[in-house]
């Protein structure tokens, strides 16, 4: 379970987060195919991002998942993309100012 206000860093490339809503199920947070770690860690040697998971993440931008359940904000940017599971995270949008008319 991802614990609100965790910071976590990839072992493939420099992203860093930090998580917003960790959600309530057993899920694993990934950055290019790889788990996160805790900043303080140290990263596998050798590891690069998975093909299909080398999107990218960009410094101030939030990530979510499909259902909303797990939110994270990106606090480094990197070439790995977020994961929760097999589900890459999206960038979350803002949400549209109400009409003033």
């Amino acid at each position: 379970m991802l614990k609100t206000g965790a910071r976590l860093r990839s072992q493939v490339c420099s992203t860093e987060v930090i998580v917003v809503r960790g959600g309530s199920g057993d899920v694993a947070l990934t950055c290019g195919g790889q788990p996160m770690i805790d900043p303080a860690g140290s990263p596998a040697e050798g590891l690069t991002p998975a093909g299909d998971l080398a999107g990218g993440t960009t410094i101030g931008k939030r990530y979510t998942d499909a259902a909303n359940t797990v939110e994270v904000l990106a606090t480094k940017s990197g070439e790995g993309s977020l994961a929760l599971g097999d589900e890459v995270l999206a960038l979350k949008s803002a949400k549209p100012l109400p009409s003033s008319d």
